[in-house]
């Protein structure tokens, strides 16, 4: 299992559009991903999962910590790490 901690600098935080790529993204993956929530300090939840997502209530400057675990972990944590860094690709 991997994990990579990053801050969320969308300006929604990860809401609507940005939770429903992330999820997109995730999806895309065979390997286990979760989410957590540092700033609030919440248990992960399933990164594939659009309502487990949104209950965590992640806004802007939040830090979240994304774990992967299967053959693709790597791949998944690149892609979810770009996709915050790009802000969803709205910057």
């Amino acid at each position: 299992m991997k994990s990579v901690r990053l801050e969320v600098t969308h300006p929604v935080g990860l809401h609507a559009r940005p939770a429903a790529r992330f999820v997109q993204t995730a999806s895309e993956f065979s390997s286990s991903v979760t989410i957590s929530n540092l700033t609030k300090g919440s248990a992960p939840v399933d990164a594939k999962s659009i309502l487990m997502v949104l209950t965590l209530g992640i806004h802007q400057g939040y830090e979240v910590e994304i774990h992967a675990e299967g053959h693709d972990e790597d791949a998944a944590l690149d892609a979810l790490k770009a996709l915050i860094e790009d802000d969803f690709g709205e910057k």
